[in-house]
């Protein structure tokens, strides 16, 4: 796996992501109080560093300043902020090739797959028998690096390493495994927004040995209920559009499809565009 995870940094009271591996700056909370002059910041720090995307999620309320700028709606999560307001992923791009994804047509039918599966949904089967769902914990922060890192090849952030797993735990992070037989062999990840009451599921990933076994859909659910119990009203997912594995297990789970960011985010060995997905708890 590679090392060269972007890092994470503060603008005023907002946070974004950058660096060379995904190649462009995103805007992971805006602050509205850095509207509007946060909108040349980024762009500045883009054509600064050279980066050829800045991807922006906002609440819709603050699109108008991006907008004006080049930025263009990639997909929209109604009630993302407490049911209170639409979030909106906007892009923004400096290079033309970027704009473009590889094969839009293939990508179209990834998601229509995943639909039609979620048309004539099965229900899961169950755990396998010596499989097992529970929660890693601080002590298994090196298995669970050793598991990324035996599926991906690269991630935007670095969950190869274990000291930032053991960040993400302590900033919590929720994560949960599944075990078989005391080993590691499939991982997820809930991030909650407790303020505005949403949770992005990610970080999924089965070993190649235990895969065609529903795990991830089981560790989808599993986080779900989790996340329910503390309050949260809404989960979405950035999955990789070029997988039908992915996106179909989020279709079958009854999440609707959001959005395309085109050529969004270096995983898996290069930049890929990514399918927004999400579910309101009913």
């Amino acid at each position: 796996m590679t090392t060269s995870a972007d890092r994470i940094a503060a603008l005023g009271g907002s946070t974004v992501q950058h660096g060379p591996q995904s190649n462009r700056v995103y805007l992971m909370h805006l602050d509205p109080g850095d509207c509007p002059q946060i909108v040349d910041v980024l762009d500045d720090m883009a054509r600064h560093r050279g980066y050829t995307k800045v991807f922006a999620k906002v609440p819709a309320c603050e699109t108008r300043w991006f907008l004006r700028r080049g930025y263009r709606e990639e997909a929209v999560v109604p009630g993302f902020f407490a049911g209170r307001e639409d979030g909106v992923f906007l892009g923004k791009f400096l290079c033309p090739r970027r704009r473009e994804p590889a094969d839009p047509a293939a990508l179209a039918g990834v998601v229509r797959a995943a639909r039609a599966k979620a048309a004539a949904p099965r229900r899961a089967p169950a755990l396998a028998p010596g499989l097992a769902l529970a929660p890693p914990g601080p002590e298994h922060v090196e298995v669970m690096a050793g598991l990324y890192s035996r599926v991906f090849a690269s991630y935007p952030f670095p969950i190869h390493d274990p000291a930032y797993l053991r960040r993400a735990l302590e900033q919590g992070v929720v994560f949960m495994g599944a075990w078989h037989d005391g080993e590691l062999v499939g991982l997820a990840s809930a991030e909650p927004d407790y303020a505005a009451r949403n949770a992005e599921m990610t970080d999924f990933a089965v070993l190649p040995r235990q895969r065609g076994k529903a795990l991830a859909r089981h560790l989808l659910r599993a986080l779900e209920k989790d996340m329910a119990g503390r309050g949260v009203d809404l989960f979405y997912t950035i999955a990789r559009a070029a997988s039908h594995g992915m996106n179909a297990t989020f279709a079958r789970q009854g999440y609707r499809f959001a959005g395309t960011l085109v050529n969004n985010t270096h995983i898996a060995g290069g930049i890929e565009s990514m399918n927004v997905w999400y579910r309101r708890r009913s």
